[in-house]
């Protein structure tokens, strides 16, 4: 298969008919093998009866994925991802506010040799306060965090090579964070304006409160990227700062002591040190146990620390290989 497209569904009945209707367009011209899964994530209408009927009706192009309870976008998107066997795969929504239209484009762009490509909802159809402004304001952030800078990583329309989007669980609101993860394996990722449009039918599913749960995820995903192999950078580091601290405070005080003999004991200077100092000693402690179980993680599963692009001149018995994340010639 070249091509999968992932829809996560939820109280879309109205936009499934032309949603339907907008990828037959899109899809028949091009001369590629594709197929759309559809995943209900636990609809209250008839959004999963509607799944089943396109998947019946059209067995040659569409799936039906039918989750039993509402899971959230994230595990939607997962499941449709685990579900689907395409080299390139496609996020988009079902409320037809990403269009279609730019699927061929983005293939294009997946053919020039890129890993990922974000779409960007440079003229977005959304309300500015609730929606737009608390986009741009968590873009902003996201990008400065993880330095993988995209002007929209909130926008679902998105093109993905396979073997970048494998190796890795995706939890809370985590799928807004693939290109984070695509880039920590070295994946090539473009940002490409797309079209959006105004919602027809439904209603929007989230609000001011996705924001919240987004910065709270961007620590797990900063950690998780930055720090998963080597968690000593982390704790060691911030314990060595803690433990320099306290040394420069307990040195102020022994200086204060011998040169204008004020009390070191009385100082409630002293007791800051001494916790700060058993707050930096305990946190190079929670590296060293970090450090084990990362081991006990990567050799336990016999998971690699690297990922490799592809391989060039091996033979099927030189080179044994489980990874989804390799290419040979």
């Amino acid at each position: 298969m070249d091509l999968s497209i992932v829809v996560p569904v939820y109280n879309e009945e109205e936009n499934i008919p032309l949603l339907h209707d907008a990828l037959i367009a899109v899809m028949t011209p091009l001369s590629i093998t594709w197929e759309a899964v559809l995943v209900d994530d636990g609809s209250r209408d008839q959004s999963a009866r509607l799944l089943e009927d396109l998947a019946q009706k059209y067995p040659e192009h569409f799936r039906a994925v039918l989750l039993r309870r509402n899971f959230g976008q994230t595990d939607a998107i997962a499941a449709g991802i685990d579900h689907s066997c395409g080299d390139v795969v496609i996020l988009m929504d079902a409320d037809l506010q990403n269009d279609p239209q730019d699927i061929p484009m983005m293939l294009e762009k997946i053919n020039e040799g890129y890993d990922v490509v974000s779409g960007w909802r440079a003229r977005r159809k959304d309300d500015f306060l609730t929606r737009t402004l608390p986009s741009k304001l968590a873009n902003g952030l996201i990008s400065w965090v993880t330095g993988v800078h995209l002007h929209d990583y909130g926008c679902t329309l998105k093109a993905y090579r396979r073997e970048v989007i494998t190796g890795y669980r995706l939890y809370g609101e985590m799928h807004r964070f693939i290109p984070v993860y695509a880039n920590s394996v070295g994946a090539k990722i473009l940002e490409v304006p797309v079209h959006h449009h105004p919602r027809k039918f439904g209603k929007a599913k989230y609000g001011l409160e996705r924001t919240f749960k987004v910065v709270l995820d961007l620590f797990t995903v900063k950690f998780l990227s930055s720090y998963s192999n080597k968690p000593i950078y982390l704790f060691g580091g911030t314990g060595l700062v803690l433990v320099l601290l306290s040394g420069l405070v307990l040195l102020y005080l022994a200086i204060r002591r011998i040169f204008w003999g004020v009390p070191v004991l009385e100082s409630p200077f002293f007791q800051m040190s001494t916790m700060i100092f058993i707050l930096g000693f305990q946190s190079i402690l929670m590296g060293l146990i970090a450090e084990l179980q990362v081991r006990t993680y990567h050799e336990s599963q016999d998971k690699p620390t690297y990922t490799v692009r592809k391989t060039v001149g091996f033979s099927s018995r030189d080179v044994v290989d489980n990874s989804s994340t390799t290419n040979r010639e």
